[in-house]
């Protein structure tokens, strides 16, 4: 088998012959200079550029097929999946990229080498990269594969993995991966979470007839099937029902060899599931609080950013945040409001079960949330709103999940919640991905003409 020549990787991504990056070595210090000025271009001016994700499908199969984990043969299939991967990637900037030189070429290039190298379309595509492990490591089982096993895939001696932390509680306060805390309105049927490997999604109701208070009455969570690990299993949680298996009954992945990376375990009968998906690095807390669900999950961060799409994953409220016009200012809730500033039409046939005043509901959380972060204001808040001390509970229970879960010890306390200016977060996001995108093919133009 011949080493992976740049030639190939030439043939896609280096096509526009009468521009910059035709003109041979002697033009590499001019085709970086013009890149570099690019990026700051495109940043300063985005209502200028283009749309067309070319340049990132481009910089993603460089990455890919570069680089010392790479197994360094056009014959491996490895090359196959980095194709795939560049074709789906394509697929997706499609309708932006119309009478684009560069997507065209692309597009030709891929299904070139495809041909060439008897690539079939369907298949895998890139998966989290995971590391090699050392000679003399153990595996947890003898007949679980080693890519089932997130953690221990990392060698020793190298950096751990980066976790993150997102949760969901109460009337239904918000803590992103990103440590943004938010309260929002969120009514119906909303994602959590959406990425290549889970899809998490939640509920909310009104907490009384006619009150545009909500909580989360529904949680459904979808294990995509991986490889040699886990089957696809499903888990839902309703109000009064807090199931200790997944919907088929069963309580781990499956029949694959890697069925036990999947784990369900039952902690309080009724009030609290754990669930253990370590092929993917993942934990999940769901708890039963009063009538209503609460969730939290710890997760690598190679995980969470596992999106086919990035650009489209707009209410991927874990990743996200909520939308602006869902979100609630509950830090400027008047100390004389109470649940029935949120009361909408007429009274409700049912009272709330107590109606607290500013005073008598700092005084309750105080007994459980001693310390006046955004977890002791959002439990204020639910009773001021609601009237039910439950919620004080599920700000309790969210904190502690916080503790067990998050990696930075140093951010368990939120004290300023975050509202996000519209367009502000999404304009910031495309900028950094376009840099990074950017600086990913400067790396390999150095590579190649060196």
């Amino acid at each position: 088998m011949q080493p992976l020549s740049s030639s190939s990787r030439e043939r896609i991504v280096v096509k526009d012959r009468a521009g910059w990056m035709g003109m041979g070595r002697g033009a590499a210090p001019t085709a970086l200079g013009f890149l570099q000025t690019l990026a700051v271009f495109l940043c300063i001016f985005p209502a200028a550029t283009s749309p067309c994700k070319i340049l990132k499908c481009n910089s993603e199969f460089w990455t890919a097929t570069s680089g010392a984990h790479y197994p360094g043969s056009e014959d491996a299939p490895e090359f196959c999946t980095a194709l795939r991967a560049y074709s789906h990637c394509t697929r997706r900037t499609a309708r932006t990229c119309r009478g684009d030189l560069a997507y065209h070429s692309a597009v030709h290039g891929i299904e070139d080498l495809m041909s060439q190298h008897n690539c079939s379309k369907d298949g895998p595509t890139s998966q989290p990269r995971l590391r090699t492990l050392p000679p003399g490591d153990s595996q947890e089982r003898s007949d679980s594969p080693e890519i089932c096993h997130y953690e221990k895939s990392f060698h020793k001696h190298s950096a751990p993995p980066n976790y993150t932390h997102c949760g969901l509680f109460g009337d239904p306060h918000l803590r992103t991966f990103t440590d943004h805390f938010q309260t929002c309105q969120v009514r119906g049927a909303w994602p959590l979470i959406d990425n290549n490997y889970l899809n998490v999604q939640v509920t909310n109701t009104p907490v009384l007839p006619g009150s545009s208070a909500t909580a989360t009455s529904k949680l459904t969570i979808i294990f995509k099937n991986f490889q040699e690990c886990v089957d696809q299993k499903v888990y839902q949680a309703e109000m009064d029902e807090l199931p200790a298996a997944f919907a088929d009954g069963s309580k781990n992945g499956g029949d694959k060899h890697g069925a036990n990376s999947l784990k369900i375990t039952e902690k309080v009968s009724g009030q609290h599931v754990e669930i253990q998906a370590k092929y993917i690095g993942t934990t999940i807390i769901v708890r039963q609080v009063g009538r209503y669900l609460t969730f939290a999950v710890r997760m690598p961060e190679e995980v969470v950013n596992a999106v086919d799409d990035r650009d489209n994953q707009g209410l991927y409220l874990c990743l996200r945040g909520c939308p602006l016009n869902e979100q609630i200012d509950f830090q400027s809730f008047h100390a004389s409001e109470s649940w029935s500033t949120r009361r909408k039409g007429p009274s409700p046939p049912v009272p709330p079960p107590e109606v607290f005043t500013y005073e008598t509901a700092t005084a309750r959380c105080k007994e459980k949330l001693p310390v006046e972060d955004l977890y002791f204001q959002a439990c204020v808040f639910d009773l001021l709103t609601t009237g039910d001390v439950n919620f004080t509970l599920a700000a309790y229970y969210a904190f502690e999940d916080v503790k067990m879960l998050h990696s930075n010890k140093d951010k368990l306390h939120l004290y300023e919640r975050t509202r996000d200016l519209p367009g502000n977060a999404a304009a910031s996001g495309q900028c950094q991905e376009l840099v990074l995108s950017l600086a990913a093919v400067v790396c390999c133009l150095i590579s190649l003409f060196s």
